[in-house]
Formats: C-alpha cells, sequence, structure tokens
C-alpha cells in the first residue's frame, strides 16, 4: 500500500527540468513562486518533463535518499503528477510514496571488458544485426531455457513491467510485488513460450550463442553495451527511490488502470 511521507515536510525545494521549452518555462515560474535549494541541500525535487526526462533523474539521485516529485512537461507521462504553479507545498505533504529498487546489468562484452549499468524500467538485449538472436537464460545457476531464438528478451520491474515490457506482451506487475517480468521480444523459438514472472530476489543470466556471428546489445534504459557475451542481472534491494504521487494518481492506482486499459 502506498505510505505517507513521515517526518518534518519539505522546506528546501530543488527544481530540475529538460531541455524542452515547456519544462524550462515550468521551472522559471516555479523558482520565481517558491524559490529554490540546491540539488545537494534540498530536502526534495522536482522533475519537470516527462517519462524520460523522470528516468534520468532518478539515476541522477538514485543514491542520495531524495524523494522525487515529478510533473508533467514532456510527452509520456505516467511516471509524472499533473503539472500546476499552484499550491506545491500542499500537494508535496499530501503525496503518497511509492518505493522503487533498480535491477543492475553486469555486462561482459566481446573484449571480455564488464559494464556496469543500473536500470529503473528494464534491461534489455536486442540482436544487432538481421539475424535473430540466439539465447540460453539462467536463473539463480539453473539453466531453464536451453536456447531462445527471438529479436531479444529483457527483464522489468514492476515499475517497468507498463513500458517497453507491455508493449512486447508482458505481464503488468503491481508495484508492491516482489516479482521481476522476463520476457521474449518476437520469439522464434520456442514459440509457446512467453516469458515468466520470477521472484525479485532472482539472479538471471543472459548467455549469448554464436555472438560473432550474431552479436547481441544489452541496453539498461538507456545505457547501452554492444556485443555483449553474456549479461547478469539482479535487483539492487540496497538502493530504495522514492516517488511521490498526488493522493489518488499513486503509481499504484495507475499499474492498476493500466490493467483495465484506461
Amino acid at each position: 500500500m502506498p505510505k505517507r511521507p513521515s517526518g518534518p515536510r519539505y522546506k528546501g525545494v530543488a527544481f530540475v527540468a529538460s531541455d524542452t521549452p515547456a519544462a524550462q518555462k515550468a521551472r522559471r515560474a516555479l523558482v520565481r513562486r517558491y524559490g529554490e535549494a540546491l540539488p545537494e541541500t534540498a530536502d526534495v525535487v522536482v522533475a519537470l518533463g516527462g517519462d524520460g526526462f523522470m528516468l534520468a533523474t532518478l539515476q541522477r539521485f538514485m543514491n542520495s535518499g531524495k524523494p522525487i516529485y515529478g510533473m508533467h512537461r514532456g510527452t509520456v507521462g505516467f511516471l509524472m503528477n499533473e503539472f500546476s504553479e499552484k499550491h506545491l507545498a500542499e500537494r508535496l505533504a499530501a503525496a503518497h510514496v511509492s518505493v522503487i529498487h533498480p535491477l543492475i546489468m553486469r555486462a561482459r562484452d566481446a573484449a571480455g571488458r564488464l559494464h556496469r549499468h543500473r536500470a529503473i524500467n528494464e534491461v534489455s538485449l536486442f540482436r544487432q544485426s538481421y539475424q535473430a538472436a540466439r539465447l540460453r537464460i539462467l536463473v539463480d545457476g539453473e539453466e531453464r531455457l536451453a536456447e531462445l531464438v527471438a529479436d531479444g528478451v529483457l527483464l522489468a520491474t514492476p515499475a517497468g513491467s507498463t513500458a517497453y515490457n507491455l508493449s512486447v506482451q508482458g505481464p503488468i506487475i503491481p508495484i508492491g510485488a516482489p516479482l521481476l517480468a522476463l520476457t521474449p521480444i518476437s520469439p522464434f523459438r520456442p514459440r509457446r513460450w512467453h516469458g515468466a514472472l520470477l521472484p525479485d530476489r532472482a539472479h538471471v543470466t543472459v548467455e549469448v550463442r554464436e555472438a560473432a556471428k550474431r552479436p547481441v546489445a544489452a541496453v539498461a534504459d538507456s545505457n547501452e553495451v554492444r556485443s555483449v557475451r553474456s549479461v547478469e542481472i539482479s535487483m539492487d534491494h540496497s538502493i530504495a527511490m522514492h516517488l511521490l504521487f498526488d493522493p489518488g494518481h499513486s503509481l499504484d492506482e495507475r499499474i492498476i488502470r493500466e490493467q483495465f486499459g484506461y
């Protein structure tokens, strides 16, 4: 269930905005009205933009412990609240908290280099050429799929289950459920495999077969690693990010609405 913030109400507010004219205009108006604290000393960060900017803001402040309150001044606004210049202090005080944890991706490339990136929504593997990828999937060290022939595969968090995961027919996961969605992308073999729901403590390893002939890229949200040989993915429970939502519009509520098509 969503939880109300406890302790003192937010005093210092930092405003960050995407580069779009609408977001920059909104930021100037809010700073004039409420003043501004530096992100390093603020109690709360208000992000102005769309979902892409919200993901970038969550990445930026991932280790800060600061709650993030988004207002929609971009294209897609699933993670954002409605924009208004009025009553910001009251909206922040009444906001509900959704706690999310990121995925951590450890990708080994063709040169043997190890790349580490975190993802809020999902980690995806995609074919880089006209040929389908051939992937071996292990969960907690045990082979679960000897070979998946597909455009790729992704592992999504509950927060990311309504993003790319949903567009490739993956399941929607309630935000508080301790689950991850492992979903194939345009699978060719096995034809009847539609993915799996895994415990959020699971460690998933994807090995790329015929990596030189059928190159594969791994992407953690917007961080891409080309020509990977193997990718390990797990949820990082040591990091907890706090998203603030207006009452009646929490992330939990939005995910439920998605399941009913509105």
